[in-house]
């Protein structure tokens, strides 16, 4: 659970930042700034619109050699013209000439050019990859942080496992489209609202559907199983069920949780 509550369930706030305090995973507690937390997003949503215009702008670059299909004929027949035009009729010899020198120099311009328009847009690519991804985990992370199915304990679907957990099984079936969060299911297909037909779900809907789906879901639904203050450790709740305490599954890496969860492990408090 992300969020600290009282003996009377409500959220504690920070005396001083007047805040509601956040429980990370390793156990500290800090006052959670949504304020921050949006500003942080929309930093990282201009950052990528700065390096996407600028690699649109690469790419336009490029297209001005789109139909040249000899570059250094069509630069000496240039050069031939402007000669003609001068008035300086050369001889073949000196034309020649003139077309040679002009048609190493232009080869080897466009040449560079290309290379360096190449280079910058494959950094601009990557940049823009980088910014993409930091800005769909951090919203994504959001998401499993305020998640009702997380941090309310009265909702109806509330889990019994920690935030990291959660995102760490279920944060690949979201993604980011234009700013969005989009749930999908394990077939690769878009999850729609239940309430709002022909509507895509919103992260506690999608959320909701995606662990009604799971294999384990009795394992990881709060009061399922054999938790409770009457359970111990060890086996129990079910033939082969197991059954470990709060603190020893706090304790474990993040794998070693799913991992533990799959095979029926359930969770004691």
């Amino acid at each position: 659970m992300p969020f600290k509550f009282n003996a009377d369930g409500t959220i504690a706030i920070d005396g001083e930042k007047k805040l509601p305090i956040f429980i990370h995973p390793n156990g500290t507690e800090a006052p959670f700034d949504a304020d921050t937390t949006l500003g942080t997003i929309t930093r990282l949503n201009g950052e990528a619109k700065t390096h996407r215009e600028a690699k649109e702008a690469a790419e336009q670059r490029l297209k001005s050699f789109d139909g040249i299909e000899d570059g250094v004929a069509a630069l000496a027949a240039l050069n031939t013209v402007k000669s003609l035009s001068s008035g300086e009729l050369k001889t073949a010899a000196q034309v020649k000439e003139i077309q040679d020198a002009a048609a190493k120099t232009a080869q080897e311009q466009v040449a560079a050019q290309a290379k360096a328009s190449a280079t910058q847009l494959q950094e601009l690519t990557a940049q823009l990859d980088k910014r993409t991804n930091e800005l769909n985990t951090h919203m994504i992370g959001g998401g499993f942080a305020s998640s009702k199915l997380l941090t309310d304990d009265k909702h109806p679907s509330r889990l019994a496992i920690p935030t990291e957990m959660a995102k760490a099984y279920f944060g690949s079936h979201f993604k980011v489209e234009d700013g969005k969060m989009v749930p999908y299911d394990a077939a690769g297909n878009k999850i729609f609202s239940p309430t709002r037909p022909g509507e895509v779900a919103d992260f506690d809907e999608g959320l909701a559907q995606l662990v009604a789906a799971c294999p384990f879901k009795d394992q990881i639904l709060k009061g399922s199983g054999a938790s409770g203050g009457g359970a111990h450790g060890g086996n129990g709740g079910g033939a082969g069920a197991k059954q470990i305490s709060r603190a020893q599954f706090e304790a474990m890496g993040v794998q070693d949780r799913a991992a533990a969860m799959k095979g029926g492990v359930t969770v004691a408090g």
